[in-house]
């Protein structure tokens, strides 16, 4: 089964990095407001994504983009990069 590393823009313009195994269900959690980090910056934008085979692979690319091994300049280019009609299967 396999697992995502997502990335969603708020709309204060900050980066949240998570990561689920259902990820349509999960954005809609952070539609609702129920995720806690995001529920007072709503509404979030799905802007990348990336799918894993397995859960620790995910955990290990998610800690990545979170602690900056992954170079912030890099990250905007995977966001820019990223074909828009793969973030329309979400929307």
């Amino acid at each position: 089964m396999p697992t995502y590393v997502y990335i969603l823009r708020c709309a204060d313009g900050r980066l949240y990095y998570g990561s689920t195994g259902d990820l349509s269900r999960r954005l809609a959690e952070h539609r609702e407001g129920l995720s806690r980090w995001t529920s007072a910056r709503l509404p979030g934008q799905l802007v990348y994504f990336e799918e894993h085979e397995t859960a620790a692979h995910t955990r290990r690319r998610e800690q990545s983009l979170k602690n900056g091994r992954t170079r912030r300049k890099a990250i905007e280019r995977m966001i820019a990069e990223f074909p828009p009609e793969k973030l329309a299967l979400f929307a």
